[in-house]
């Protein structure tokens, strides 16, 4: 499914997302691209979303981090794995998001038996980082 500038939504994905974590749907984020190695999504800005001064609210971004970081773990489960929560998170904002899109890119640094860190890049419409997302998930 084509979104905007011809960007190629993953409907497959996005489905994963608003089915597992409702507040995704809510907040309108879409999938780019899942997989165990990597995976996108991209929420747009939207004044409903922002802080008074029109910038994208650092929780709408943790938000976006923290899902795409969280299927990112999913997909790497070890066997018999029931699921995934996060014990722990860390942000660093590096610019502000003022129109178009935020879009993150987690890839997993460990995949143990009992935990999971997943690293987050949060970047612009023109590529720039916006900010930078380590995740520990917990294996259920």
């Amino acid at each position: 499914m084509p979104g905007t500038l011809g960007t190629m939504i993953d409907a497959e994905g996005t489905a994963l997302f608003h089915r597992t974590m409702p507040l995704t749907e809510r907040l309108g984020i879409e999938v780019l691209e899942h997989s165990p190695a990597a995976v996108r999504a991209r929420i747009a800005w939207d004044e409903t979303l922002c802080t008074l001064g029109g910038v994208l609210h650092g929780g709408t971004l943790m938000a976006l981090a923290d899902a795409t970081g969280a299927v990112c773990a999913f997909l790497n489960l070890p066997e018999g794995a029931q699921g995934t929560t996060t014990v722990e998170s860390k942000t660093n904002f590096l610019r502000a998001v003022r129109s178009g899109h935020a879009t993150a890119t987690a890839k997993p640094l460990h995949a143990g038996r009992k935990l999971i860190v997943v690293e987050t890049e949060i970047r612009d419409d023109e590529g720039k980082l916006v900010a930078k997302v380590t995740q520990t998930q917990a294996v259920l």
